[in-house]
């Protein structure tokens, strides 16, 4: 559901025979007209209609809850509950006109600093019509600039990041709004344009208006031939934010002792090297199921924009405000635990997209596979062959390596580990279902062979 940037476990890579597939073979899409994408479809997931409602519902009360049941004036404990009614902490307004120019002053900065700034240009996965749009990409350009602009700001005293602590929450309604106006506006304009200039998402095409809402109609939203709206918010502005926000926790917290503490050091710098990852393989985002998949709605437009930096940046808030001191033990243990997720994630992810591009390199090329009827070939060794989501295993230990650092008093900065690993188990159904439905029995082949899905001998 909301995420930044998981991957399908398969590992596939084409063959001559798949790449001179025609268009209307099963390698590259169904022929479609681009005015339809997809005929229409009944298959709901998430629980239909009323799953959606419940989502769209949901996904905000989170965000606010995390800030109402654990703040500087209480906290949620797992042996009783907090002295007083949650509700927002005394220092933070909901809302304010200042947070909501902050925010669009960022939203359009992104957007500025995107078109501006140089990047590579890679084309996608073949669309339904069997058409490949191309992208744009320089997310770790906009990355170091804004962090040149931060840096110098602080230091010279311009810029007060700490801003962000006592006006958390009105930035938090300000991007909530921002989503809510911007799934409209991309609901709206998918019915909207010219016969034939839409390619629209499989799932996202069921006339339920309220279901594709949430799921997103339109495919590939775009301004112009370049600017492809999805990708830009799953990598920009979104998770540049979530890292900005982290900061501003730290300089909050450096103001108030005169001193970062190494847990907060710790939440800062494994957070920004998963958002520095996320920004230095760009081109990786485009085989996802984000891009490839679901269309552009609700669901991936709140996730991108609110959900990411406003909660996977609970723990950096709840060490500037509840925070205690670690011994050392404690800390090389965490650290240990992120150094082995990281390995396990970096390392699965790079031998899946090597075996992808260049299948003849020495690293990748003695690696057993099983060749499917599509043409395809589907990666059995390695740590592939380990299990079918390794990945995902990877990513969620070091989601425990953001959350440990917190300490063990109160449950709610574990509130991300616990979401993710459901998020996790959910994602690797959905691209089960995918694969059974793309390679039919060759999928049954292939589970057999590797048969664990998340964790070797558990699951």
């Amino acid at each position: 559901m909301v995420k930044t940037r998981r991957q399908s476990g398969a590992v596939l890579r084409p063959t001559a025979k798949a790449a001179a597939l025609p268009p209307s073979s099963p390698g590259r899409g169904r022929g479609k007209s681009k005015s339809s994408g997809h005929a229409k479809t009944t298959h709901y997931e998430f629980m239909g209609p009323p799953g959606a409602l419940a989502i769209i519902l949901g996904l905000p009360a989170v965000c606010y809850g995390l800030v109402f049941f654990c703040n500087e004036d209480a906290c949620l404990r797992l042996d009783s509950l907090p002295s007083s009614f949650p509700g927002p902490p005394a220092n933070m307004p909901l809302f304010s006109v200042d947070a909501c120019l902050v925010f669009l002053g960022w939203m359009a900065f992104c957007v500025a600093a995107h078109v501006a700034l140089p990047g590579v240009v890679k084309q996608g996965t073949p669309l339904p019509d069997g058409s490949r749009l191309t992208y744009k990409l320089n997310g770790l350009a906009v990355l170091a600039l804004t962090l040149a602009i931060a840096g110098v700001g602080v230091h010279t005293g311009t810029l007060d990041l700490s801003w962000v602590h006592a006006n958390f929450l009105a930035l938090l309604t300000a991007g909530v709004a921002f989503a809510f106006a911007l799934s409209f506006a991309l609901f709206f304009v998918s019915h909207r344009g010219p016969k034939g200039g839409k390619v629209l998402a499989k799932g996202g095409n069921t006339g339920n208006h309220l279901y594709d809402f949430f799921i997103g109609r339109e495919l590939n939203p775009r301004v112009g031939s370049m600017f492809d709206l999805k990708v830009f918010c799953e990598l920009t502005p979104g998770l540049i934010g979530w890292l900005l926000l982290d900061l501003g926790f730290a300089h909050a917290q450096f103001q108030k002792t005169g001193s970062v503490s190494p847990a907060m050091a710790l939440v800062c710098a494994f957070q920004g090297v998963y958002v520095l990852d996320a920004l230095w393989f760009e081109p990786a985002i485009l085989t996802t199921m984000d891009v490839t998949t679901d269309g552009f709605g609700f669901m991936l437009a709140f996730g991108d924009l609110v959900w990411v930096p406003f909660t996977y940046s609970s723990q950096a808030r709840y060490i500037l405000e509840r925070g205690e001191a670690l011994p050392a033990t404690t800390l090389a243990a965490i650290v240990a635990v992120k150094l082995l997720g990281y390995a396990v994630f970096r390392g699965s992810n790079g031998q899946k997209n090597l075996f992808r591009t260049d299948p003849e390199d020495p690293r990748v090329a003695h690696l057993k596979y099983l060749p499917t009827r599509r043409g395809t070939r589907l990666l059995i060794d390695g740590w592939w062959g380990i299990a079918r989501h390794v990945n995902y295993l990877g990513d969620w230990l070091m989601a425990w390596a953001w959350c440990l650092p917190c300490g063990f008093d109160h449950v709610v900065p574990y509130f991300y580990v616990a979401y993710f690993g459901v998020l996790l188990f959910h994602r690797d159904l959905r691209d089960g279902e995918q694969c059974e439905l793309k390679y039919g029995d060759d999928w049954k082949k292939y589970c057999a062979i590797v048969k664990y899905r998340l964790i070797p001998y558990v699951y």
